[in-house]
């Protein structure tokens, strides 16, 4: 094995034994009072339950779609598929289980020592996922990559595209269990939540989380397994076919000797920067300014710089600064590769920044969603709106000039190493993410233990910074899917110019059926987000009916002389959103084949191809947009809730507060289920495609 390999799987490791060493650390600090542990006990069975039920009919779809793709495309694809599949399950499974006992922990840890051992545990928890994440799916696809260079000769054209399209079959793998899990568990979640705050805080006058509410105990489940495992799959997806794209690209466009050292580069880029977000890590910490995102934003800077150092010591090593290689006819140099890679941390630098400045409280667009509720519900709703179609615009203006700059630099596989790069950062940001879903159930457990108001002062800070780190991360999710889909639709184009070389395909704005593919492919992300929304509002429908029913029928619950029936609510949820994840989940995987069958019957196989290839970058435009302005707009609703809660606009119980309740249930939806959920709907898409084109070709 060469050092290269034994540094690529050495970095895998390392992520996989700082998560073992931050389990060790969350599990030993206490688990507070018994009456905590009892509510945190009731999470995670809940939650363990839910996803027990998602996996296993997740499992049943997976294996006869592997099957199927081992019937067309051979064993190598199969077992490709089925890694990507469990390692994807597994990066959520193992993340959630640490996070529904870590808030506990955290509650305890700001009862008895205060912010700063509040606000270690709740990061080190969500550190476990994001290191877990980007270990295992830099060790997926490098292990698998190293197997099959053994078992397949690689140094022939056939050899080569058996072992690629074995490795997109991984791809294909973490993305089916990507969107699943997204959007069952964004169904599950803002089903509890819309459900439990319309009743709760509007009809009862009762506080969030207050334990008379008996869909509570589901919104804190829900929280994990939306926000925890829902956005740990869709990161590892990410980043596995990221990684994946960007090695087809070298394949491509480079030859001998060069084209192993490019399809290894963006292996060696994912390994060096897991070192700097393991030494990142211990930067997060508070300051004298007691700023939880300052803290946060320590480790987020401390993990980029270090990877940029590190990435151009490797890039050195590997390439040479001012070695020139030839890409597709086009010569590039070490360097400018090198460009291309910082250019992808800048951007995720913006997108980060961009929407924090979005969805923070000390911001002007929270702060505008909040005025406008003083004037009531609708003006609420149409100001939160407006924010969500604004912050599309620099985001946006951000990813075009990352994708000039790089693509200005080395072509598309300067594009492709800046997507890599971007994604690189997975195991911090993931770490961000999953710090939100702790910190708030933190809080729930806070209010349902009866623990002292300071308590809940301090978890409340915490939780009011986790809803901008959920949606920073969401931001970071979609704008680097937006870039990956980019590199797979240059994979698609690639593969069709190899794969079809007799079929003259031309992507023609005047070509009707380019126009058509264009128009499918931008209906696609409306009817999916349309879906996922109508099926959070049936599920929140539910569960207003059953906690309306309770207080009804059981007496003594506003009294606290009886107890809900949490179980009820939980149960419920698992059925609805196993039920309706189903379809909207299937809708990228036919979507392709029906296009392409259907264009092929009417009119060939060449105007099919360019359908296809057409539909592909309708759904990148349209999903990106529509992604960035559900998941900002959301946000920007959630956190202007919490800005009225903290005292501002006439506080909790005020007319304001009541339209802001409103706003956030409509939120809820937009950021926690369909928006985020069209980040793998988009790749689903390319990835099929360019499976089809195997299947077609074998």
């Amino acid at each position: 094995m060469s050092n290269v390999s034994m540094l690529i799987i050495a970095c895998g490791v390392l992520a996989l034994l700082y998560g073992v060493y931050a389990i060790r650390s969350v599990l030993a600090s206490s688990a507070g009072t018994e009456r905590m542990q009892e509510i945190a006990a009731a999470v995670q069975e809940g939650a363990n339950a839910y996803l027990n039920r998602q996996y296993t009919t997740i499992a049943i779809a997976g294996i006869v779609i592997g099957i199927i793709l081992g019937w067309l495309l051979g064993l190598t694809a199969a077992i490709g598929f089925f890694i990507g599949a469990i390692l994807s399950g597994a990066a959520g499974y193992i993340g959630m289980n640490v996070s529904v006992r870590a808030n506990v922990r955290t509650a305890e840890a700001a009862r008895s020592s205060g912010l700063a051992a509040g606000l270690a545990i709740a990061f080190k928890s969500g550190a476990i996922t994001g290191m877990l994440v980007a270990g295992l799916a830099l060790l997926g696809v490098a292990v698998y990559w190293f197997v099959l260079k053994e078992i397949l000769d690689v140094t022939t054209a056939t050899g080569l595209r058996h072992a690629l399209e074995a490795l997109v079959a991984l791809g294909f793998g973490a993305s089916l269990i990507s969107i699943f899990a997204r959007l069952g568990g964004g169904i599950f979640t803002k089903g509890a939540d819309v459900g439990s705050d319309l009743v709760g805080k509007i009809e009862a006058g009762i506080p969030e989380d207050d334990p008379r509410n008996a869909g509570v105990i589901a919104d804190n489940v829900g929280d994990n397994v939306g926000d925890c495992a829902g956005m740990a799959a869709d990161l590892f997806e990410t980043y596995a076919v990221t990684v994946v794209a960007t090695m087809l690209l070298g394949a491509a466009f480079f030859a001998g000797g060069e084209r192993d050292i490019m399809m290894t580069l963006p292996l060696i880029i994912g390994a060096v920067c897991i070192i700097g977000s393991v030494v990142a890590t211990f930067f997060v910490r508070l300051g004298s300014s007691n700023s939880i995102m300052g803290a946060l934003y320590k480790g987020f800077f401390a993990s980029a710089i270090i990877s940029a150092i590190l990435i151009a010591l490797v890039v050195n090593w590997q390439l040479g600064l001012d070695t020139t290689f030839t890409a597709n006819g086009l010569a590039i140099t070490g360097t400018d590769l090198l460009i291309s890679a910082f250019t992808g941390l800048v951007v995720t630098a913006l997108i980060v920044w961009i929407t924090e400045y979005y969805t923070g409280t000390e911001h002007r667009p929270v702060k505008s969603v909040a005025k406008a509720s003083e004037t009531g519900h609708a003006t609420n709703i149409i100001q939160g709106l407006a924010v969500s179609m604004e912050a599309t615009a620099l985001p946006v203006v951000v990813i075009c000039a990352g994708i000039i700059v790089s693509f200005m630099t080395a072509g598309l596989y300067g594009l492709a190493i800046a997507a890599t790069t971007m994604l690189a950062l997975a195991g911090m940001v993931v770490a961000l993410d999953a710090f939100g879903p702790v910190t708030d159930n933190a809080g729930g457990i806070a209010e349902m233990a009866d623990l002292p108001a300071e308590v809940r002062v301090t978890t409340d800070a915490l939780d009011a910074v986790g809803n901008t780190t959920k949606a920073v991360t969401k931001g970071y999710a979609i704008g680097s899917a937006g870039l990956a889909a980019l590199v797979l639709f240059a994979a698609y184009t690639q593969d069709l110019g190899l794969l079809f070389p007799n079929v003259e395909v031309s992507f023609v704005l005047s070509d009707p059926f380019v126009v058509v593919g264009l128009f499918i492919g931008g209906l696609v992300p409306f009817l999916f987000g349309a879906m996922g929304m109508m099926a959070v509002g049936r599920a929140g429908g539910s569960v207003v009916e059953e906690v309306r029913r309770q207080f009804r029928e059981i007496p003594g619950i506003m009294q606290g002389t009886a107890k809900p029936e949490y179980g009820r609510c939980v149960d419920l949820l698992t059925k609805a959103a196993i039920k309706e994840m189903i379809i909207p989940s299937l809708l990228p995987v036919v979507a392709p084949v029906i296009v392409y069958f259907v264009i092929y019957a009417i009119a060939g196989q060449a105007s099919a191809f360019a359908a296809v290839g057409a539909m592909l970058l309708g759904t990148i435009v349209t999903g990106l947009f529509v992604a960035l302005s559900m998941t900002s707009g959301g946000g920007a609703w959630d956190n202007a809730k919490k800005y009225i809660e903290d005292g501002n606009h006439g506080g909790k119980g005020s007319d304001a507060h009541h339209a802001a309740v409103t706003g956030d249930t409509v939120g809820d939806p937009y950021k926690d289920t369909a928006g985020p959920a069209v980040n793998p709907l988009i790749k689903i898409m390319n990835i099929v495609a360019i499976l089809l084109l195997a299947i077609l070709a074998a």
